[in-house]
């Protein structure tokens, strides 16, 4: 990183801009994968983070670690997908099963550009969106750990186009696991229930 840019880094912002990068070092065919694990170095070659590398993007670089013995594996998306479960157990547990639970929310738990939303509990649907290289390059780890972690069988994807095109990702939702979730479900928001496709976010008109 060029020097001095390193300060956001170490004050707990994730997102590395490419104004901010000096140079990009590896073989072609790493740099040219979005979501690559790349080692962050300041300007003197100091070890700063680990970071999911999209050459892509505008947002050059999204951390994964700070700390160097920190490897970004199957475990690391295990304990971070768990954690984020487990802090919303009690909220997912007594919610309405026709509300839309956030479960999982990006960068607040280590998964930057993850979003995982719950409906109608186990026997109902989580829908995620991958809007970053990282967590897109491990979607199938993340798939499985949600699956373990939540005890539903039914996961599908939600793509935002343009979030996704603007990463170099493709732009294919469907179901991961399990089934689809229909096209209309009644979902509860502020304390009405509202006609809604979960796959895409539309309301329907009442």
């Amino acid at each position: 990183m060029k020097q001095g840019k390193e300060k956001s880094i170490l004050a707990g912002d994730p997102l590395i801009y490419v104004s901010a990068i000096e140079k990009v070092d590896g073989k072609p065919q790493e740099r040219n994968k979005p979501g690559a694990t790349a080692i962050v170095q300041t300007s003197s070659r100091q070890f700063l983070a680990r970071a999911a590398y999209n050459a892509k993007s505008q947002v050059a670089a999204r951390v994964w670690s700070l700390h160097e013995d920190e490897p970004v594996d199957h475990a690391l998306i295990k304990r971070r997908v768990q954690a984020a479960v487990q802090l919303r157990a009690d909220a997912l547990n007594s919610a309405d099963p026709q509300a839309l639970i956030q479960l999982i929310d990006g960068d607040k738990d280590g998964l930057p550009g993850l979003l995982v939303h719950s409906y109608g509990g186990t026997d109902g649907y989580l829908v995620c969106q991958f809007n970053a290289g990282g967590v897109d390059l491990w979607k199938v780890a993340i798939v499985q750990a949600l699956l373990k972690a939540t005890g539903c069988r039914n996961v599908y994807e939600r793509c935002d186009q343009l979030i996704r095109k603007g990463e170099g990702l493709l732009v294919a939702p469907g179901a991961l696991a399990g089934d689809e979730p229909p096209q209309r479900l009644m979902v509860r928001q502020g304390g009405k229930l509202l006609p809604m496709d979960i796959r895409t976010g539309f309301t329907y008109p009442r």
